[in-house]
């Protein structure tokens, strides 16, 4: 049987990161997956400003499950070079903070005919990156080149090791894809872990177990995995500070209507907990 960990983009919770870290300890959330901190992106901060985020994850007793980097996220045919340079520089920043995963991308402007050009550009970063002893982890985002199921497992055929996978089911449908069982069963193998948010058929983001991600299904699939698996909140339920600069591509359809930040992230907690509790998998807190 397999043990569950959640893990949340706390910067969906509040804007302040100390509120973020205080969010995650009353809510028994021992993971993040770090992205908005002291008013910008983790690629941005200074390695002082990375040593004083390290102290206060160490503080408040949370652990990080991945850096929420935006690598990749440019046009393929823009400034490789210092994409580069930007990628070691979050490596650096994931070192410091010993964390072992960066979550990156696989870039936008690409078609069918940029496969080669594409793994050798995610390459060079997963070559940065593993000698750095951080893991690459690709996610599936809309409207780059591996944001299909096929995309996704050429990538990792090609990469082997020194690529991770990202499960988004929400992001599959808004691609016009099957999350479970068809991505699922294609990317099962592969998957370093998930993250949890559903979406409806129109693409407009849910709770899980609201969408058609049968997000319940899924985790009674990974349950007979004799390992620890991190399931990783990206609420994406209301408006959040830095939200337009994280989509390079098409907007995300907002659901729910929530009053507040907290008020939405607590919904999608408690949607993925009540699930958890439903199908009988283990949570590790």
């Amino acid at each position: 049987m397999a043990r569950f960990e959640l893990s949340a983009f706390s910067d969906e919770l509040s804007a302040d990161f100390e509120r973020q870290l205080e969010g995650m300890a009353e809510r028994n959330i021992g993971l993040i997956e770090i992205r908005g901190v002291f008013g910008k992106n983790i690629s941005e901060v200074s390695e002082s400003e990375a040593h004083e985020i390290k102290k206060m994850l160490d503080l408040y007793g949370i652990g990080l499950s991945a850096i929420g980097s935006p690598l990749g996220k440019i046009n393929i045919q823009g400034d490789m070079a210092g994409h580069l340079e930007l990628t070691k520089r979050i490596t650096n920043i994931a070192n410091i903070l010993g964390c072992s995963k960066i979550r990156g991308f696989s870039f936008y402007g690409t078609n069918d005919d940029d496969k080669d050009t594409v793994v050798e550009a995610v390459g060079k970063m997963t070559d940065i990156t593993y000698a750095g002893g951080v893991l690459f982890c690709h996610e599936n985002e809309k409207g780059i080149y591996g944001d299909t199921p096929e995309k996704c497992l050429l990538l990792k055929h090609e990469l082997g090791d020194f690529l991770g996978v990202v499960f988004d089911p929400a992001n599959f449908i808004q691609c016009g894809r099957v999350p479970y069982p068809v991505a699922y069963e294609m990317l099962a193998e592969d998957i370093t872990y998930v993250h949890i948010k559903d979406s409806d058929a129109y693409g407009t983001v849910m709770p899980a177990g609201e969408g058609i991600g049968r997000i319940p299904e899924m985790l009674t699939a990974l349950n007979v995995r004799n390992e620890d698996i991190i399931l990783t909140l990206e609420p994406h339920l209301r408006v959040f500070d830095g939200l337009d600069a994280l989509e390079g591509g098409e907007k995300s359809l907002i659901g729910g209507g929530y009053r507040t930040s907290e008020e939405a992230f607590d919904a999608a907690v408690n949607a993925i907990r009540g699930i958890m509790k439903n199908v009988g998998v283990a949570e590790i807190r």
